[in-house]
């Protein structure tokens, strides 16, 4: 494992990252998913893609990687590219699993991989309106301990900063950016996904173009048993 520290918008950034397969001339990036960190990555693909140079980030403010400023997911692949450039590595694929896919997507790699992807707003359930029209009506007198109450199990033990962070990124939709993706796309769904649902997945892979969609046995962390399978597909296509 590393560190590398990058600026952006005049703040510092210590990024934490490992590479495995050095030798290889051609790279792929991996990106984790909300409250996860790049050990997951490592631990579905670090034995496949043997070809490839691998490069597991911990995004900021996940694993071991800093963050001090409240930013959305543009911010977030903005910092990607910047440390990518302090690295000197322009990788031709890059992997992104759920959060980490809608930043895999805004870096505009030649070759996309998501899987369980965020990014496609999903409608709330009348339990979930509730409670937030009811949060939204005793916010104004209730001390901000209490704002946990309402808070999902995503924020146990989570910094105010990174609170902050998801209250942004969980609403965004990146429709218009998957119709207008360019990347040879491969589109890997967990069947009992309830994190990101299916259709999510089915949505996206209508909205880019040329899109390859495979959904699989497993939930939203599918992929840790299916990594060579989803190895096996990429490689039919000459990744």
């Amino acid at each position: 494992m590393a560190k590398r520290e990058i600026v952006f918008q005049n703040s510092t950034y210590a990024l934490s990252y490992e590479l495995l397969n050095q030798h290889q001339p051609q790279t792929i990036l991996f990106l984790h998913g909300w409250g996860s960190s790049k050990e997951i990555m490592k631990q579905a693909f670090g034995k496949c893609f043997p070809a490839y140079q691998h490069l597991y980030l911990d995004l900021p403010g996940f694993g071991a990687s800093s963050i001090n400023d409240v930013i959305e997911t543009g911010t977030y692949a903005d910092i990607v590219q910047v440390f990518l450039k302090a690295l000197h590595v322009k990788p031709l694929i890059v992997f992104g699993h759920s959060f980490g896919g809608k930043v895999a997507t805004l870096l505009q790699p030649e070759v996309l991989v998501l899987l369980s992807s965020a990014g496609i707003l999903v409608p709330k359930s009348l339990k979930i309106r509730v409670k937030i029209a009811l949060f939204k009506m005793l916010k104004p007198f209730a001390p901000r301990s209490f704002y946990r109450f309402f808070a999902t199990k995503d924020v146990e033990g989570m910094s105010n900063v990174m609170y902050e962070i998801l209250k942004r990124v969980v609403n965004e939709d990146l429709s218009a950016q998957f119709l207008t993706c360019k990347a040879k796309s491969f589109l890997f769904w967990g069947k009992e996904d309830t994190a990101t649902p299916l259709s999510s997945g089915e949505k996206m892979h209508s909205l880019i173009k040329g899109s390859h969609f495979y959904a699989m046995e497993g939930d939203h962390f599918f992929f840790i048993k299916q990594a060579k399978q989803i190895e096996k597909t990429l490689g039919e296509f000459g990744w």
